[in-house]
């Protein structure tokens, strides 16, 4: 505005000079006609000249008097508004020193000891400024709490004059504003307590179960169940509403969630309290879901979330907010289904997809075993009758497949099949079908690159559902009751429509995958697993040659003689021990963790070695404890009794603590 006026009087001034100069013209035009009016028109131009100096000059006096006034008006407006501030406001220096207090700081703090807390924000307000010296941000927002009030705090902070540039002894002060927000928190956790999370809960192979029980039984077992749901939902206020026969929808309000995260959902045994004849036990599977704008989406996140459930066997609870999963339960074996309708109609599915690719590419997982390889022969040979090109994906090598990976390759067939990463970036495009076999995790892959190369992609895979799952397959036969995927891949050859004729080697190395998952037939085997394996023996198998693949030299029994000598016993009847050589770390751990079993009241194992930079953990258990939940919590994964987990940039020491602290919270959460 004043810059405006200035810019205006300047030009006044300058139309004011043209004027001087137009008399002055004037009068010189006059005095040439007649010189007697020379003396009068040099004074007439005098006091014109006077004239308009003294006129400018007041006018610009005035108008300096007018700014000034200005200026002294809002200074004591400011002052004032400082004085009277509805917030209370304080003026401090980072030296800890208090220049000035409003009115209504005095009367809002006047019975709490206000110093402490004054002092604690200086500190974070200096550290603050420590933190962005190079920064132009000034501006100061905190939130603290005071007595049963919290405030927002808002400011600048600007150089003090007290500062010591001579020793580097840079002060600051700032005038701080106290907002009172504890109304608007209060508000805003009564919006989050009463809005609605979405529950789904589905009973656990119901139309198995129920076909198992008597008839004269059946409406008992039903009424029992739904009573407990509906008596469990009632704690919570909530809703509970039957949308299909062994599918619940459960309403409540958000406050109530932390309630039943406290109960680790009770209901998972309440149910299984149900007393049904036959052994048979009713299990739940219940997704929660606060994620989402609206309940329909929530239904969608808590849909998804269920999946993930099912696919860790069932018998658990997961809560899906901010982004991340949280399960309970999860500690009983997985029921083995007796229907094979689902394996039928994979197989049909399947063969309809390989036909409609351009190839077939086969991925297990990094760091590859038998069961791994084995399945990924099976699908190879399924790929080949079907009359397409296909690979197996193969980049690292342990000492679980080295030997039997040379034997591969001395089959001319198998010479140009067995693919590495470079290979495989090269064979793959959109139109190519990528199978994945023995994983579902998209950070456990061979080759993770693959999975953006082509968006035609199938699981088959008998681990745990972790939350690191792929997203985007066409098609999965994810079963975790399984014993592997060899056995999954058995099944499927078993329905295709194309006969497929499998090769001995390939026969072998799937009947050797079962072997291995099941640790010759003693853990997690069920009826389906002894048929694959009956079907894989009527093919012709060298049991001979088959055991041989997994013998050990010297030096590795050795070895892992050293890991279980060396091993520490925590809770009782837990080994956990080290591998100190980084040779074969990974399968060296595995058989070491198997081989600590085999002592008498040890029922968990594990162990620890170092592969590269990461630190890699093994864990074994003869059921009692679930080791799939102790390492999920280090981001590993996969079934109650055999697990894994890998460590980024750790040491073993650091591993080892973390991993019994995890175990201790294990304890904690279901012991």
């Amino acid at each position: 505005m004043l810059k405006n006026k200035k810019d205006f009087f300047n030009g006044l001034l300058s139309k004011t000079k043209i004027y001087l100069i137009i008399i002055a013209i004037l009068f010189i035009i006059i005095c040439i006609y007649d010189t007697k009016f020379i003396l009068p028109g040099i004074l007439i131009y005098l006091l014109i000249i006077t004239y308009t100096f003294w006129t400018d000059n007041r006018k610009n006096k005035e108008i300096s008097n007018h700014v000034q006034e200005l200026l002294i008006t809002m200074d004591s407006t400011a002052k004032k508004t400082l004085i009277n501030s509805p917030f209370p406001l304080i003026i401090i220096e980072t030296d800890g020193s208090i220049i000035w207090r409003s009115s209504k700081f005095v009367y809002e703090f006047a019975n709490i000891d206000i110093k402490n807390y004054i002092q604690d924000l200086i500190k974070e307000i200096k550290l603050d400024i420590q933190n962005n010296k190079d920064s132009k941000n000034r501006k100061i927002e905190k939130q603290i709490k005071i007595g049963n009030s919290t405030y927002k705090i808002l400011g600048e902070y600007v150089k003090s004059k007290n500062s010591d540039k001579k020793h580097k002894n840079e002060e600051y002060m700032s005038i701080l504003y106290f907002i009172d927000i504890t109304e608007q928190i209060k508000t805003n956790q009564k919006y989050i307590d009463e809005s609605q999370c979405i529950g789904i809960i589905t009973v656990d192979n119901y139309e198995e179960i129920i076909q198992r029980i008597p008839n004269e039984d059946r409406p008992r077992i039903i009424a029992q169940l739904e009573q407990k749901l509906y008596d469990w939902a009632s704690e919570t206020k909530g809703l509970m509403i039957k949308t299909e026969r062994n599918t619940f929808i459960y309403v409540f309000e958000h406050k109530y969630l932390e309630q039943l995260q406290e109960n680790k959902f009770e209901i998972l045994d309440l149910i299984k309290e149900i007393d049904i004849e036959g052994r048979i036990q009713l299990t739940l599977s219940i997704a929660i879901s606060d994620e989402g704008e609206t309940n329909y989406e929530k239904y969608e996140t808590a849909l998804a979330a269920l999946d993930i459930v099912l696919g860790r066997g069932g018998d658990q609870a997961v809560i899906r907010a901010n982004g991340k999963y949280k399960f309970f339960g999860g500690t009983t074996q997985e029921v083995e289904k007796r229907t094979k309708v689902k394996a039928r109609m994979f197989a049909h599915a399947l063969e309809e997809l390989i036909t409609n690719s351009k190839n077939v590419m086969v991925m297990g997982h990094v760091n590859g075993d038998m069961d791994s390889i084995g399945s990924s022969l099976g699908v190879y040979r399924l790929a080949k009758s079907l009359g397409k090109e296909a690979f197996i994906v193969n980049n690292t090598k342990g000492l679980a497949l080295k030997n039997f990976i040379e034997i591969l390759k001395s089959d001319e067939e198998y010479k140009e099949v067995i693919i590495n990463k470079n290979e495989a970036l090269e064979k793959i495009s959109p139109e190519t079908l990528l199978i994945i076999v023995d994983t579902h995790k998209k950070t456990y892959v061979e080759i993770p690159e693959l999975l953006e190369k082509t968006e035609k992609q199938v699981i088959i895979d008998h681990h745990r559902r972790s939350t690191d799952y792929i997203e985007n397959a066409i098609l999965t036969f994810q079963e975790v009751y399984a014993s592997s995927a060899a056995e999954l891949v058995t099944e499927i050859l078993q329905y295709t429509e194309k006969d497929v004729k499998l090769k001995t080697i390939e026969i072998e190395s799937l009947y050797a995958g079962i072997m291995v998952d099941t640790k010759n037939f003693t853990f997690k085997t069920g009826v389906r697993t002894f048929e694959a394996a009956a079907y894989l023996r009527k093919g012709g198998i060298d049991i001979v040659k088959v055991k041989k693949w997994f013998q050990s030299d010297l030096d590795t029994y050795n070895a892992i003689s050293k890991i279980v000598e060396n091993s520490e016993i925590i809770k009782d009847t837990i080994a956990i021990s080290v591998y100190e050589e980084e040779k074969d770390a990974g399968i060296m751990c595995a058989k070491a963790a198997d081989e600590l079993l085999t002592i008498s009241n040890i029922t968990t194992s594990f162990v620890l070695g170092k592969v590269d930079n990461k630190v890699c953990i093994s864990g074994r258990s003869i059921g009692d404890i679930n080791v799939q939940l102790i390492l999920e919590k280090l981001g590993g994964g996969g079934h109650i009794t055999l697990a894994g987990a890998q460590m980024e940039n750790e040491t073993i020491e650091n591993a080892k603590q973390l991993l019994i602290e995890k175990i201790d919270e294990y304890f904690e959460e279901n012991m």
